[in-house]
């Protein structure tokens, strides 16, 4: 009789758990449907959903295309193609080569330049170069260098960049295609944006509702956001990035300006100007679309106790006992 009625509930209990699931994907399925809308209940143009940023494209254009901004389609297939043959799974004119920590088959750049063709995800300059550093920015990098002269890289945990530590992988360098976790989600209400970058799960949420930026005094790792609306462009300033944050040796003085644009149903225009006169000769500026991704965000399961990071600071000990023994 207890058999029975154990195996009355456990069928019970199945019947409500595919009832559940039932429920969930049906949930799902509307959600993405409300994704494909062209605007959101509350009138403002959707870019809600996933949206994939892998490409070979490289960010800065490389010198033997020149003045060359797009590829023709003969280009293109030479290019995809060439990029194929490299058995490091890097893409034609990554700067990398050689060992990695990673096997060639868990790098995930894509396999195609950006749909547009460009040479360079870098558009202006119209060279598609980031402009040269100020002479005050070369200063301060090689007073950082003297002030570490006897110093090794890895003394000390503070000593590695907060993406080794799985911090933040910094902005605006998150919002630039990786070498994987490429996906990036889009969420909307009526006030809020919330961009959740893949790579080190970093999640900005953006006011839209006009109100002011923090003072100056209040600084953050990703900066301060906020955006509005012009038409059907989406457009979100920051500034007021912390000391500890670093883009290409810019922090306090940088600002950013991003602009995101449904173009079709299955691609995102996204621009990104970057300004920092004590940091570059000039402002510049980098452009790309997205594509709508297919897969979900999976946990980027890192943290600032992972191994890498402990495994760093040992080899580094390890190297010291060995060279003092010599």
């Amino acid at each position: 009789m207890l058999n029975r009625r154990l195996f009355a509930v456990a069928g019970a209990s199945i019947s409500l758990a595919v009832v559940s699931l039932s429920s969930q994907a049906q949930s799902i399925n509307q959600n993405l449907d409300s994704y494909l809308l062209d605007r959101t209940p509350w009138g403002h143009p959707n870019i809600q959903g996933v949206w994939d940023r892998r490409t070979i494209t490289p960010l800065e254009r490389p010198e033997r295309f020149a003045d060359k901004a797009f590829f023709t389609p003969d280009e293109i297939r030479d290019y995809e193609a060439a990029s194929a043959r490299r058995e490091d799974g890097r893409p034609l004119d990554s700067g990398r080569g050689g060992l990695s920590v990673h096997d060639p088959g868990d790098l995930d750049y894509g396999s195609t330049v950006v749909a547009t063709g460009q040479t360079s995800l870098v558009v202006n300059p119209s060279n598609g170069r980031i402009p040269p550093y100020t002479e005050e920015a070369i200063r301060e990098a090689e007073a950082r260098a003297k002030a570490r002269e006897g110093r090794g890289p890895a003394d000390s945990w503070i000593d590695r960049s907060l993406n080794e530590r799985c911090i933040t992988w910094g902005m605006p360098q998150g919002m630039l295609p990786q070498a994987y976790n490429n996906n990036l989600k889009i969420l909307q209400t009526p006030t809020h944006v919330m961009f959740y970058v893949e790579m080190v799960h970093d999640v900005r949420i953006i006011p839209i509702d006009g109100r002011p930026h923090l003072p100056d005094t209040l600084r953050q790792w990703h900066g301060d956001s906020r955006g509005h609306w012009e038409g059907d462009t989406l457009v979100v300033r920051s500034k007021n990035f912390s000391q500890k944050s670093s883009f290409r040796r810019a922090n306090v003085n940088l600002e950013i300006e991003e602009r995101f644009r449904r173009n079709n149903e299955d691609q995102l225009e996204y621009s990104l100007k970057v300004m920092d006169e004590t940091t570059w000769e000039s402002d510049w500026m980098v452009a790309f679309p997205m594509v709508r991704g297919d897969q979900p965000l999976y946990e980027f399961a890192c943290h600032e106790g992972n191994y890498g990071l402990i495994n760093i600071l040992s080899v580094a000990r390890n190297l010291e006992k060995q060279n003092s023994e010599q």
